[in-house]
């Protein structure tokens, strides 16, 4: 059962938290905002569904989300018991190293028993068990089917003090638009892609973010299918990558609760599947391996081919202006939104989460009565969270010549050289590829793939090949 202790609040001390945006980054913000404050608000502007299913604001919650390693031991931790609840609504528990099928660079990756257990879940079963989790506290408040559509501030605009509302009330003649007001001690932007918060701080006399967007024009679809009951496979799920710079698909085929497959085709450079049944087949059969097209041809649909074209890099850079206002802070995609191939969205909402948690204990510990310096604390605290797999996300992305938004530098070339042949590597060695899995789901940082150990064996697999490639050219 979901518990919050009651947080010892002080008198003068802000009492109310609200968040704008209901999806899995507002959610995990308010689940950290109960530690802090007497009451939260979550306002939506969907009315939520009772069931698992795609709704308006999350156009993508047809296509497979990843809970990285590090991702999902957050939510545990911020929802004690998760994982037996999500195992026992019949989300497949897999082992990502004996049950995951890896067609990487250099072909397919070692299989063995290792104990780094996941487990996969649909992105619309989650948001509902958690949004499911934190309505069992009465301290917090959803608010359906309404549009935030403007800050409240104080006289001089200097700190935000709540949010301007619209309701829509729709009935079988009539539609109705009711506007009010709400006050709240700290307003978190959790909006996603779609945030209006630069023009809400433009039109407060602010100067809005600069923003970085990287595009390798990624065009992805989906589709679910029904596990054929007569199907035997020694594997629970499958992913074929792409190989840059020439074969720009690639796919992954991903278990989830009720016995099924969600199989996600992408490729980069505007060479995006088709969304009719027979070109998605098509597609699926010529990717580099056609494991995915053999499982898929005769199962049975359970929808139609979901498209999405969405997938930019784009970072708002909140921690390089010189004024914000107090009581505000952007989270999520609002902030950093990664090319969704690379899996990373819910692990650093996740990560995101407890910054945030870490940064209002201080802030009270330090303050006592006051948010002032929260703002510019965590959102500088929030970038350093996110640089490292912005440069991961947008490494891999410039590897297309096609890519736009900047041009890769000197030690980028250089570092995806190194992973390329630490992904050659570990076909014949399970501990490298352990270790590379390992900095995949953000459970150990990228240097452990220069571990000395890892290091020597790059080096010389690195100079065996020029060797190599120098006694051919002598030979000709």
């Amino acid at each position: 059962m979901f518990t919050l202790k009651e947080p010892q609040i002080e008198i003068g001390r802000p009492s109310h938290a609200l968040v704008v945006g209901g999806s899995i980054a507002g959610l995990l913000a308010a689940r950290v905002l109960l530690n802090h404050f007497d009451r939260v608000t979550i306002v939506e502007r969907d009315r939520f569904p009772d069931e698992p299913v795609t709704r308006p604001g999350v156009p993508q919650g047809s296509q497979v989300h990843v809970i990285l390693t590090q991702g999902q031991r957050i939510l545990e931790q911020l929802f004690p018991g998760l994982t037996q609840e999500l195992t026992a609504a019949g989300a497949p528990t897999v082992d990502w190293l004996a049950d995951w099928k890896f067609f990487g660079i250099g072909g397919w990756a070692p299989r063995f028993r290792s104990g780094f257990i996941g487990y996969t879940t649909s992105r619309n079963f989650l948001e509902l068990v958690l949004r499911r989790r934190l309505s069992q506290s009465e301290r917090l408040q959803f608010i359906e089917s309404t549009q935030v559509t403007g800050l409240l501030t104080n006289a001089d605009c200097s700190r935000i003090t709540g949010v301007k509302l619209r309701h829509r009330t729709e009935t079988d003649t009539t539609t109705q638009d009711q506007s009010r007001e709400l006050a709240a001690d700290l307003v978190v932007d959790a909006t996603g892609r779609n945030s209006r918060m630069p023009k809400w701080l433009t039109s407060l006399g602010y100067q809005p973010p600069q923003i970085t967007v990287v595009n390798s024009f990624l065009g992805y679809a989906s589709r679910w299918y029904e596990c054929p009951k007569e199907f035997v496979a020694d594997w629970q799920g499958i992913t074929v990558m792409s190989q840059p710079p020439s074969i720009s698909r690639g796919a992954v085929l991903y278990p989830v609760e009720g016995n099924r497959w969600v199989v996600t085709l992408g490729g980069v450079a505007q060479d995006a599947p088709p969304n009719d049944e027979a070109g998605f087949l098509e597609f699926a059969r010529n990717l580099r391996s056609p494991i995915i097209y053999e499982a898929i041809k005769d199962a049975q649909p359970l929808s139609s081919v979901k498209s999405y074209r969405r997938t930019e890099n784009r970072l708002c850079h909140y921690e390089q202006l010189d004024r914000l206002p107090e009581g505000l802070v952007v989270v999520g995609d609002a902030v950093c939104a990664f090319n969704p191939v690379y899996g990373q969205g819910i692990t650093i909402a996740a990560m995101a989460a407890l910054t945030l948690d870490e940064c209002l204990q201080q802030q009270f510990q330090r303050q006592h009565g006051n948010l002032i310096g929260l703002t510019r604390r965590f959102q500088q605290r929030l970038a350093k969270l996110n640089a490292t797999p912005w440069m991961m996300a947008t490494g891999e992305d410039f590897r297309w010549s096609t890519t736009v938004g900047g041009k890769p530098q000197r030690i980028n070339q250089i570092m995806q050289r190194y992973i390329d042949t630490v992904q050659q590597l570990m076909l014949k060695h399970p501990s490298i590829y352990r270790a590379f899995l390992e900095v995949v789901h953000m459970v150990k940082p990228p240097s452990m793939l220069f571990h000395p150990s890892i290091m020597a064996r790059v080096l010389w697999l690195t100079i065996n090949k020029r060797s190599i490639s120098s006694e051919m050219t002598v030979s000709r």
